[in-house]
């Protein structure tokens, strides 16, 4: 990373309906679609403020070569691993808002499957009356590469159910949370996500060695947020911690989780070996 500086990227963009639509129509849970003049759901800013990048900038895992904004990190196996918003004010679909995001540090480490890079990157989102909508923190991790697991990995992601919402209830503050190609393609088309793990399935388990499909951090961390709408619970969030532990595959069995507690929420996505492993993603939501 030598000759790399960190550097503030500010741009004005638009709170927009339609990839909001889109993520109301992939969720399918009953819940009213915001329309324009609505306020923004918790954390729908990752496919309100989406914006494909050009071709030309693309790598060969589909996400944007590193060295201009993001830091030329060599190692391949890119995964969200967490971060934490704050939400000050209410952000309307249809407005206009000011960005600014910013790489504030970049650790290197040694874990388990060896050497990775930590990157944090910090991003503000603003209004047009200046007053600060909420400033948020996402947790990057950077690891290198493993043996490829061959094409007969995972066959029961190409048999996952297509129809239907990916939310059936199981009891109070249990939903069962299914996952199939189809939605893991238009959740990457919804937050503009060319990251081939989660759609092309010979890349993913051939040349980064996973057992199947790769379940978008992102995606897990929003259908833990909208079990509160989907719970019908009227407090205002006003700050979501939230950590991905480890990869859900597409197909796999996944509930998500809840309970109250004394200034807020506790949701857990649980994976197939929760009970020895622990959750697959956690958030903690500060609420009134």
């Amino acid at each position: 990373m030598q000759g790399w500086e960190p550097s503030t990227v500010v741009s004005d963009e638009l709170v927009d309906p339609t990839p909001v639509a889109a993520l109301a129509a992939l969720f399918d849970d009953g819940v009213p679609v915001p329309g324009p003049g609505s306020e923004l759901p918790p954390l729908w800013h990752w496919a309100a403020l989406a914006r494909w990048p050009v071709s030309s900038v693309l790598g060969g895992d589909g996400h944007p070569v590193r060295g201009s904004f993001l830091p030329p990190v060599g190692l391949p196996r890119r995964m969200f691993a967490g971060g934490e918003v704050v939400f000050h004010g209410p952000l309307r679909v249809g407005e206009t808002v000011r960005r600014q995001s910013t790489v504030e540090s970049v650790t290197e480490k040694s874990g388990r499957s060896g050497r990775l890079v930590v990157v944090v990157v910090r991003t503000r989102l603003t209004g047009q009356d200046g007053s600060s909508g909420l400033e948020e923190r996402q947790d990057l991790i950077y690891r290198e590469a493993v043996a490829p697991t061959g094409p007969a990995a995972a066959e029961e992601a190409m048999a996952a159910r297509a129809a239907g919402s990916p939310f059936r209830r199981a009891g109070a503050w249990e939903w069962h949370f299914d996952t199939n190609p189809t939605l893991l393609m238009r959740f990457s088309a919804a937050t503009a996500n060319a990251h081939r793990i989660h759609y092309d399935w010979p890349y993913a388990t051939r040349v980064e060695g996973y057992p199947g499909l790769v379940v978008h951090g992102p995606l897990m961390t929003l259908a833990l947020a909208e079990t509160l709408r989907l719970e019908g619970r009227p407090e205002r969030v006003t700050r979501i911690a939230h950590r991905n532990n480890r990869p859900l595959f597409c197909g796999q069995r996944a509930r998500l989780l809840g309970r109250r507690t004394a200034d807020g929420f506790a949701l857990d996505l649980t994976g197939p070996a929760a009970a020895t492993t622990g959750p697959h993603t956690t958030l903690t939501v500060t609420a009134r």
